[in-house]
């Protein structure tokens, strides 16, 4: 990715800009926030940032340790059938509008930046309270409330997939981290290299075909379960496994294995750390189609096995459609993964050099390494027009 370039007019009204962010919840939210806010520093190294969340939600360890102030407001939890939440909610809304219109002030934002979830929809009311334009993105396929509501009062909507239905949606992809997106624009002898150094560091062999499982940072029992009766083949074919359990879901029975005969070993871990040394070392996902980990294989031209989450409202399924139709990935079906469909779909890509290099060109052609640049550049135009219009 080419380096971004100052903006020129930042610092034409007096002081530098000033954005508020808005996402929290989940790692889906919270990844694009923290790219996208690595690129508004990148592009105004002086600039003025803040990040709204809840004292619920996975933001309160992931945006500090980006090195972004947090401001917390009342979380708002949004009923899906009648009762006392449902009673509650204007009241609850309420407050948190309030709060997050404090912030706001406080901040002196030029411009609100939201990635949906709860936390997204007071500040997006309180934004437009206080007359301050807003910007979206929405990273799934499906669009979540909190991104609908705001799409009908502002031209500013960014998404991750072609097909997302809001007003004025402008395709973009989705800001990824800079770790991934700077694997991705590797040239093929550091990606080689990068490969070698990964499976040394994960306990892997350097030239056997390499399975990465993972169902995000939760992991998913279905997959955890399906690859725990498959393994035993999986080895026997000459396959390794390197197994990203969840860290909740890691126990004393989860130890490491090999087989005799291929020396194909599975190695179980709770999490990694650093997610791009697991994707350097695979050449095959098996995961969830959540929008960061699909969007983050294609980039990478990881083909995938994705198994949506079946719970929910679809964006999952809706997430890997892209990648599936393009040829970069096979969808497999939740209710029916065991380990005897693994044991037909695995080698069908990892013993087929000629179907991976073509899953692999497919999935690059759906995802975006300049997604995080160019969503910040966006909200510094809709920052500096605000100033030029007079605050």
């Amino acid at each position: 990715m080419s380096d971004p370039q100052p903006d020129p007019g930042a610092h034409g009204h007096g002081r530098p800009h000033s954005v508020v962010l808005a996402g929290g919840g989940s790692a889906g939210h919270t990844s694009p926030l923290i790219a996208t806010a690595e690129q508004l520093r990148a592009l105004e190294p002086d600039i003025t940032l803040t990040a709204i969340g809840t004292a619920r939600g996975l933001e309160t360890r992931t945006i500090p340790a980006a090195g972004l102030p947090l401001e917390l407001i009342p979380p708002v939890p949004m009923p899906r059938k009648p009762g006392v939440d449902l009673v509650k909610l204007p009241i609850r809304m309420g407050k948190a509008v309030s709060a997050a219109a404090a912030i706001l002030r406080k901040a002196e934002a030029d411009v609100l930046l939201g990635f949906g979830g709860y936390v997204s929809t007071p500040a997006y009311l309180a934004a437009r309270r206080l007359r301050i334009p807003i910007v979206i993105h929405e990273q799934n396929a499906l669009p979540g409330l909190a991104n609908r509501l705001a799409a009908r009062f502002t031209p500013y909507v960014a998404t991750s997939f072609p097909s997302t239905p809001l007003p004025h949606a402008q395709w973009i992809g989705l800001p990824l981290r800079t770790s991934i997106v700077d694997l991705a624009d590797a040239d093929e002898q550091r990606r080689r290299t990068l490969k070698t150094r990964a499976r040394a560091e994960l306990g892997l062999d350097e030239d056997m075909p390499t399975l990465l499982v993972t169902g995000g940072s939760q992991g998913a029992v279905r997959i955890n379960r399906a690859v725990l009766e498959a393994r035993t083949g999986l080895l026997r074919e000459g396959i390794q496994i390197l197994h990203v359990l969840g860290g909740n879901n890691l126990t004393e029975a989860d130890v490491e294995m090999f087989d005799p005969q291929t020396e194909a070993v599975y190695k179980p871990v709770g999490f990694v750390q650093e997610m791009e040394k697991a994707y350097a070392a695979a050449d095959l996902v098996l995961s969830r189609a959540g929008a960061s980990s699909t969007l983050e294989q294609a980039l990478l031209g990881l083909p995938s096995l994705l198994v949506p989450y079946a719970v929910g409202n679809g964006e999952q399924a809706r997430n890997a459609t892209a990648v599936v139709e393009a040829g970069g990935a096979r969808l497999l079906d939740d209710s029916t993964l065991t380990g005897d469909v693994l044991l037909t779909a695995v080698p069908a890509i990892l013993d087929d050099p000629d179907r991976q290099a073509a899953m692999a060109e497919a999935a690059r052609s759906v995802a975006s390494s300049e997604a995080s640049a160019r969503l910040a550049r966006l909200t510094l135009e809709v920052a500096s027009d605000k100033k030029t219009a007079g605050d």
